[in-house]
């Protein structure tokens, strides 16, 4: 199965059909159940999530053959499910000048004994190469070169970095020839907020400025971000004792998630559902929190992945953007055949008056605001046949709407 990146939008193609990955890192355990007994992939999968992070594996030249056919069965229960595997290689991503190291005879054992598997989509090279806070950085060369032979060994299958959210677009330049996507993780809830970037922005509204640095860095590679579920730094433990445990509620994802995608994101992960430690113990006895699952994730992809939302996730960004009169609303453009699309948040935290948005076809006289619903008629009974998504008037190529605090709205246009 050929994997590439499509290079009209950044997205990814997967046998020539674009794809918007939602993975998580990590999906619950395999074989295992939801709190109402039924499969957990079956359950994630069900809601659209299409890709899943495989576990860290300590690669070793000894046991590599009973390690790849492990790979492998996971892989196949991945495919069952419909799933692409996110293959972490680990250190082994990193080789030395000279030929033959123990690193490169295991990249050449993993790509030749897995890149067939229908399942494989993308390898994860090194985490966090050029992090200051681990003992030592890795220097972009070694993961370079790592990378030039897995593409010779395996091309139909792109590699993916992940940043640590710290250091300057700069700092990251060097490892641009050692992927074909790159991204960072930010979480930004937890008390206090805002202590997992160096950035000086610490409101939820960071993802997007991580986003855009990540943009920058990539040098027109796609970018995929990585967002909270749960974090190292809101698990109490002997070195931090005083961790409180704190999570997203479903407005404060759904509003980062939406402000990834306007600042560049063509890919989303979402990291930590597996930390027992701060899990209900229903959801320990399980792996999994299907709590948040329920309450936030669910919900989110849900509507991510539908008929409504998801073409404007893979089409290609319009010519013209649409602009708002407020400075700290962001809006992406979109179009896709005869559908113009508009995705705009509200960094601030306040609401004072309505926002004013230009640029809109001045034929176009309505829109549709996407998951946002008024029935018809607005006094029981309600007719189903009537269920519609709230609409706005366009004049002069002109609408307004009201924007609260974290906001945020996708807009569908009909062009004629």
């Amino acid at each position: 199965m050929a994997v590439s990146i499509d290079q009209s939008t950044g997205c990814l193609s997967i046998d020539g059909s674009k794809v918007f990955p939602i993975a998580l890192s990590n999906p619950p355990p395999l074989g295992g159940k939801t709190p109402s007994g039924t499969d957990g992939w079956a359950e994630v999968a069900s809601a659209g999530v299409n890709f899943i992070r495989t576990r860290l594996v300590q690669w070793d030249l000894q046991q590599i053959d009973a390690q790849i056919a492990q790979e492998k069965t996971i892989l196949d229960a991945a495919a069952a499910k419909g799933f692409h595997c996110w293959l972490q290689l680990g250190a082994i991503a990193n080789l030395p000048a000279t030929s033959g190291s123990v690193n490169e005879q295991l990249l050449t054992r993993i790509a030749n004994g897995l890149k067939s598997h229908a399942a494989l989509g993308v390898y994860k090279g090194v985490d966090e190469p050029a992090n200051p806070n681990q003992p030592s950085t890795v220097p972009a060369a070694g993961l370079v070169r790592a990378y030039q032979k897995l593409k010779a060994l395996d091309p139909d299958h792109p590699v993916v970095i992940t940043q640590a959210p710290l250091g300057t677009p700069a700092s990251l330049t060097p490892y641009r020839p050692a992927f074909d996507i790159t991204g960072a993780d930010i979480y930004p809830v937890s008390y206090p907020p805002g202590v997992h970037s160096d950035l000086p922005n610490k409101d939820i509204s960071v993802v997007g400025d991580m986003t855009r640095k990540m943009v920058t860095a990539a040098g027109g590679k796609s970018v995929w971000m990585t967002l909270q579920i749960a974090w190292s730094g809101v698990i109490q433990n002997q070195t931090h004792p005083d961790n409180v445990p704190r999570f997203p509620t479903l407005h404060e994802e759904r509003f980062m998630v939406y402000q990834a995608i306007v600042a560049g994101a063509r890919g989303l992960v979402f990291y930590g559902g597996d930390f027992t430690t701060v899990m209900r113990p229903r959801d320990a006895s399980l792996g999994w929190n299907w709590f948040f699952w329920q309450t936030v994730l669910h919900p989110l992809l849900t509507e991510l992945t539908s008929t409504a939302v998801r073409p404007a996730l893979v089409a290609p960004n319009a010519p013209t953007q649409v602009a708002a009169n407020e400075g700290d609303v962001d809006i992406l453009t979109r179009k896709d055949g005869q559908t113009l699309y508009v995705i705009a948040v509200r960094r601030d935290p306040t609401t004072t008056n309505k926002v004013a948005f230009g640029g809109i076809p001045t034929n176009v006289s309505r829109g549709e605001v996407l998951f946002e619903y008024v029935q018809k008629p607005l006094s029981p009974p309600v007719d189903p046949t009537k269920q519609a998504f709230r609409v706005i008037t366009v004049t002069n190529g002109g609408f307004q709407d009201w924007f609260g605090p974290h906001d945020a709205r996708v807009y569908r246009f009909t062009l004629v």
